[in-house]
């Protein structure tokens, strides 16, 4: 909004400019919102810690909810899933899952076995096998955002299938399987199974406390917008009345 352009036009193009910087704020500070009940939710399962069937991992109402649950079972023979671009102390690596299938009831589900680091080369680490009757416990979660980018499941050497996202049916086709269950394991980190693991709910993605440092961004970025079109609006009426 200069002295050279009509003030609608201005105002047009600074409303405009504030609506998408507004927006982009409310969708960072509802984000902040989503993660913070997120975490209580995940807090008040983790203090109370009462086991629930695994078979609830396959319950479509409580997909997005979280709940403490154990059993046994046995972890299939089908090969190991790999989830890239994980971060652990700073540290490139891959998430290892394998398909559980439960003693009782219960479709099968994926179980977060920990983290494994990989080297520069990009060669995969081999993930053995756990064979025989399991015992297990853990957080149940929805799996991770899939996110924009998407591809197939990679075969590596041993078997294992590495991917970028967990997409749930695409992986089930990939081994064999008529499905998975909505929710996963995280595998209790005092089990003596598998790799270096926690229960964190939000790893590799941006805290409550980031996303509202970005929505308050937004907003500031959205106020300055309107701070500058109020003043170069009234240096405009100014010199048109001096014009006169």
């Amino acid at each position: 909004m200069s002295r050279h352009m009509p003030l609608p036009v201005g105002w047009t193009l600074a409303v405009l400019a504030m609506s998408l910087f507004g927006s982009l704020g409310a969708w960072q500070w509802g984000r902040a919102e989503q993660k913070e009940t997120m975490l209580a939710e995940t807090s008040r399962v983790l203090a109370d810690r009462k086991p629930q069937p695994l078979a609830l991992a396959g319950d479509k109402d409580r997909q997005q909810t979280y709940d403490w649950a154990a059993g046994e079972g046995e972890f299939l023979p089908a090969a190991a899933i790999l989830l890239d671009n994980q971060t652990r102390d700073r540290q490139a690596g891959v998430r290892v899952y394998r398909v559980f299938q439960p003693s009782a009831a219960g479709a099968p589900l994926l179980v977060e076995l920990g983290w494994l680091p990989v080297p520069g080369d990009r060669t995969m680490p081999a993930v053995a096998p756990l064979p025989g009757l399991q015992r297990v416990a853990g957080l149940l979660v929805p799996p991770p955002s899939e996110g924009i980018a998407q591809a197939p499941p990679a075969a590596q050497a041993d078997g294992s299938l590495l991917v970028i996202a967990l997409q749930r049916d695409e992986i089930a086709q990939a081994l064999g399987l008529p499905g998975l269950a909505p929710r996963l394991l995280k595998l209790d980190p005092d089990l003596p199974l598998g790799y270096a693991r926690d229960l964190d709910i939000l790893p590799n993605t941006l805290p409550p406390e980031r996303h509202v440092g970005y929505a308050v961004q937004w907003f500031g970025l959205a106020g300055a917008v309107l701070v500058t079109a109020l003043l170069l609006t009234w240096r405009s009426r100014r010199g048109m009345r001096k014009g006169h």
